[in-house]
């Protein structure tokens, strides 16, 4: 079903980017006055915005770009480098995947961000959504973009009561993006529907009456805004649960080791940290680990326990503290580092917050 029978193409064009013209919130990413968007920041702001919110990628993409401020830069960057920068900010691997994005485009399309999306979909980290949204901003490329703001806008503006998770609905509406896109000005037409998801068709109490597109609205007019799309089915997450070691030597350094080069939090650094089993008390976990690492603990006592939840699975860290007097171990990746020299390294933010409880 198409709304532009009461809003033609013209006028739902015209009035989405006469809002956004006058609404378009300050990015430091974003240009004026018709200026070209430089192509590294639409890329590594693109890549920031995956599954994490404006405000909180601000200062991580300031922070990134007076590191790296060229591509160049950033392809001769090491790996703890890239994840130093990127703590905090969560889904590791899409750092990973910028900094071998970087090294791929040096070597294959000698240092110039590619511009059709054929092309920058073959990129590490690169899917559908962010090819679209780097060829349509940094390169004036009529592709669609759709995003979780995206599919809300469309399907209301359709009034679509179907599960945009439905294979199906998304190739719709993909499609319906496709028709729409602004071909004058396909960078702003894109970010405008973005813009319009994020602070006016906003999931829960969207402010209607202030939105540019209202009087071609399906939903709008059937009173079935708040019902589109339909709300995700909340499903039990798994649990995980970690028992993590914090060893302290008496030069006062404690014992860190690497994650391993792929998986989750690949490459970030942690205490010592092992799956915690539910049919061995705490104390029999941490002496077999002792005797392997061969370390004499003593003074061993609980610290804190915490929760982080991700999009599939619950982490529960139970964190233990204790002595030794060694200052070496075999652990395989094992280092000793005091609090001020972790400053330097990469933590996943679990254990950001259990090297917190440990700060004098």
């Amino acid at each position: 079903m198409s709304a532009t029978r009461s809003l033609s193409l013209v006028s739902f064009r015209r009035r989405l980017l006469g809002w956004y013209d006058l609404h378009r919130r300050e990015m430091p990413w974003r240009t004026h006055d018709g200026q070209t968007p430089d192509p590294y920041h639409v890329w590594v702001s693109e890549v920031m915005l995956q599954q994490t919110q404006v405000a909180t990628v601000i200062p991580y993409f300031r922070r990134f770009i007076d590191a790296f401020p060229t591509l160049e830069s950033l392809a001769r960057a090491d790996e703890s480098s890239v994840l130093r920068l990127w703590q905090g900010l969560g889904y590791y691997s899409r750092g990973l995947n910028l900094l071998k994005a970087a090294r791929m485009i040096v070597l294959e399309f000698d240092g110039q961000i590619p511009h059709r999306v054929d092309q920058l979909i073959t990129l590490p980290g690169i899917g559908r959504y962010t090819a679209g949204a780097i060829a349509s901003i940094a390169y004036n490329a009529p592709a669609p973009v759709v995003d979780g703001n995206v599919v809300r806008v469309l399907a209301r503006f359709d009034a679509i009561p179907d599960d945009p998770r439905n294979p199906r609905i998304m190739e719709q509406l993909w499609q319906r993006a496709q028709t729409l896109v602004c071909p004058r000005r396909p960078g702003d037409f894109n970010q405008a529907l973005m813009e319009l998801g994020a602070t006016v068709c906003t999931p829960r109490q969207p402010d209607c009456q202030g939105c540019p597109l209202k009087i071609g609205c399906l939903a709008f007019r059937s009173g079935t805004v708040e019902r589109i799309p339909p709300p995700k089915r909340s499903k039990l997450l798994p649990v995980e649960r970690r028992l993590v070691l914090c060893v302290r030597n008496r030069l006062n350094q404690y014992l860190i080791q690497k994650r391993p080069p792929t998986g989750r939090w690949a490459g970030l650094w942690q205490f010592l940290t092992l799956v915690r089993s539910s049919e061995r008390s705490v104390l029999e976990q941490i002496s077999e680990l002792s005797r392997r690492i061969g370390l004499n603990l003593t003074d061993l006592k609980p610290l804190t326990t915490l929760c982080h939840t991700l999009t599939h699975r619950k982490y529960v860290f139970e964190v233990w503290s204790g002595k030794t007097d060694s200052v070496s171990s075999n652990t395989p990746n094992g280092l000793w580092s005091s609090l001020d020299q972790m400053e330097g390294k990469a933590f996943s933010k679990p254990h950001l917050l259990i090297r917190a409880r440990l700060s004098p």
